[in-house]
């Protein structure tokens, strides 16, 4: 059973979050500020964090950082609905999506059940696919979720690895950012798409991708992205 956390300084929030992720049978677990939530990460297998970053003390975008520095667990960040600029810092730091407030719980179960499935380690590749996609340098190995480039390992967020993947499974396709945001979020996307952006630019820095000479990762101008096909 996915244990999930929920860090908010609401009581209110908290309970009927949690009341609508324990129908769906996760097993919740509540911090009311950012100190509480980290030692939480600490003592507890947790599978994913909904995270406010409004909190007194510590905002949510300090225990994002903290969090990811020992950790990729899955976070989910709450938003102010206007609050474009701490999206995405949020986003930078390693938050894997954000829900704007105010939101549906309907939405925010489907946001949690997609994070969770793409963060599973058994979705790896369907069993069509080849173990090892190459292409000038780049080794990305499906099944053990690793990614080399000249041999060595670079080391990315489950979310950047299935989008990596997914464009380069199909070399030279180009897909839009809402394409992106459907086939690899896993679910039809009701906020910025500059959450493809963000992803992107954090791909393009690990694997030292140049945008104006890329080897994997080509922008198609007022359309989307594709990935450079070898041939």
């Amino acid at each position: 059973m996915a244990r999930i956390l929920i860090v908010d300084d609401e009581p209110n929030l908290r309970h009927v979050v949690g009341y609508n992720l324990r129908r769906e049978r996760f097993e919740v677990t509540e911090a009311a500020d950012g100190e509480a939530a980290l030692d939480l990460a600490r003592t507890q297998n947790l599978s994913l964090v909904i995270l406010d970053l409004m909190l007194p003390g510590m905002d949510g975008l300090e225990v994002c950082r903290r969090l990811r520095e020992r950790s990729n667990i899955p976070i989910l960040m709450l938003t102010a609905r206007d609050s474009e600029v701490d999206r995405v810092v949020g986003l930078e730091l390693g938050a894997d999506d954000y829900l704007a407030k105010p939101f549906s719980m309907r939405e925010l179960v489907a946001r949690v059940k997609a994070i969770l499935r793409r963060a599973e380690p058994t979705r790896a590749a369907a069993p069509a696919d080849p173990d090892t996609l190459e292409a000038n340098g780049l080794s990305i190995q499906l099944r053990q979720r690793r990614v080399l480039v000249e041999g060595g390992e670079v080391v990315l967020k489950p979310r950047e690895f299935d989008l990596l993947a997914f464009l380069a499974r199909s070399p030279g396709q180009v897909f839009t950012r809402s394409q992106l945001l459907s086939r690899v979020w896993g679910y039809d996307f009701a906020g910025d798409t500059r959450t493809v952006d963000v992803h992107i630019r954090s791909l393009r820095t690990k694997l030292g991708d140049r945008v104006d000479e890329p080897r994997w990762i080509e922008t198609v101008w007022g359309v989307g992205y594709r990935f450079r096909d070898p041939t």
